[in-house]
């Protein structure tokens, strides 16, 4: 039997574990219920390589996720969450194979986010992240525009985190964007798994600074500085081999803009304007977020040399206002973009709010194209409220002329 390694700087004393405890060997250390009885119990459990079955694992590591998931709701404060121990209990429904894989993009994020928040301590990471992407990919193929939609939604979702919704969209907009750029697979693959991860060396930090009103610290500051080469670190203990991956992730905050850029270094730098695309449009309680068409336009204006062609794909690719951003519409109307148009500036919308900004119940695409609908200015996130419902949003497109 190969065991999975336990996270034991994670297990709190005095708490009885959940599953059965074995040495690399095959030692039998700790039965389900036993507790943990002192610090130096916890460092004789690191000296036998302790770890538990992969079902075990798999099971223990859902049940962390989802307790996460439901400090999360509660408003439990993220330090709080970040010093959570592992859980004592595990559930039936922790066991069911495959659940991590299945659902919907939200479940995708929430089990994203349980990997990221620990980091080098997660169990077996690199199967489940596996199974994240290839999720991920599958609901991209499926429809692009509601995986931009839910994304994009999810960002203003405070109780959701934004660590890993950043991740997932992240992914996507390198995926449309190298598409975009005709570039194969091979090219585009090493993409898709340090979008998820790049960030990995300061993910609960990620969302704390989401959060907090007050400026960045030195600590912080230092923290954001050596994360990337943290953050390959943490992918190569992973046991990953594929330096492509883990070198996009330690470059992905490139020093400077290169005069000539090949293949490998391209990649880099589209994870980089991704990541860099996706914070400005978020806001912070020090800052305003920047509507997409502003980050877009900035992107693009800023681009010198090979840049300009990313750049630029990615403004084709997403659209300068993506499926999930909110708009303000020639006639005094509130809109959400549902769904990429024929121009990247002439998205389908669906009107949320009246001119008297009274909420809209009957959902109708419009094509913003048409003069009667068409785009004032962008309104972000932080200035708008409004429960939008995605399956009326996605019954609403059905009817979208092909």
């Amino acid at each position: 039997m190969k065991y999975v390694p336990i996270p034991i700087a994670m297990l709190a004393v005095g708490k009885p574990l959940p599953v059965d405890v074995w040495s690399e060997s095959g030692q039998l250390l700790l039965k389900k219920g036993q507790p943990i009885v002192s610090e130096q119990h916890k460092e004789k459990l690191h000296s036998f390589n302790a770890g538990t079955t992969p079902g075990d694992a798999l099971a223990w590591q859902r049940a962390y996720e989802r307790m996460v998931h439901a400090l999360l709701r509660e408003g439990v404060d993220l330090q709080v969450i970040a010093n959570a121990s592992m859980p004592s209990e595990i559930r039936a429904a922790d066991y069911v194979v495959g659940q991590e894989a299945k659902g919907g993009w939200l479940d995708l994020q929430s089990v994203l986010r349980g990997i990221l928040y620990q980091g080098g301590l997660a169990i077996n990471p690199a199967s489940r992240l596996e199974g994240i992407k290839h999720k991920a990919l599958a609901l991209l193929k499926e429809d692009a525009d509601d995986s931009l939609f839910c994304l994009y939604q999810a960002l203003g979702d405070d109780a959701l985190g934004y660590c890993a919704t950043h991740a997932l969209l992240c992914m996507v907009i390198c995926e449309l964007t190298a598409q975009k750029l005709a570039w194969g697979v091979a090219d585009r693959e090493p993409l898709h798994g340090a979008a998820l991860t790049m960030n990995i060396a300061m993910a609960r930090e990620q969302d704390s600074m989401a959060r907090q009103s007050s400026p960045l610290t030195d600590w912080q500051r230092s923290l954001i500085h050596d994360h990337p080469a943290r953050g390959a670190e943490v992918l190569a203990g992973f046991g990953w081999d594929d330096t492509d991956l883990i070198d996009a992730v330690r470059w992905h905050h490139l020093p400077e803009e290169p005069t000539a850029m090949p293949r490998n270094l391209a990649r880099r730098k589209l994870l980089s304007l991704a990541d860099n695309f996706v914070a400005q449009t978020v806001a912070r309680k020090t800052r305003a977020a920047q509507s997409a068409v502003k980050a877009v336009k900035t992107m693009v204006l800023g681009a010198e040399g090979d840049s300009v062609g990313l750049s630029s794909a990615l403004a084709q690719a997403v659209g300068f206002y993506p499926p999930g951003s909110y708009v303000l519409l020639a006639n005094g109307e509130t809109a959400v973009s549902v769904q990429r148009g024929q121009r990247a500036n002439t998205p389908w919308v669906i009107s949320v709010l009246d001119k008297d900004s009274m909420p809209v119940t009957a959902y109708v695409c419009r094509d913003s194209s048409q003069a009667a609908h068409a785009i004032q200015s962008p309104v972000t996130f932080d200035k708008l409220r409004v429960a939008i419902q995605a399956d009326k949003v996605r019954r609403a497109r059905e009817r979208i002329p092909k």
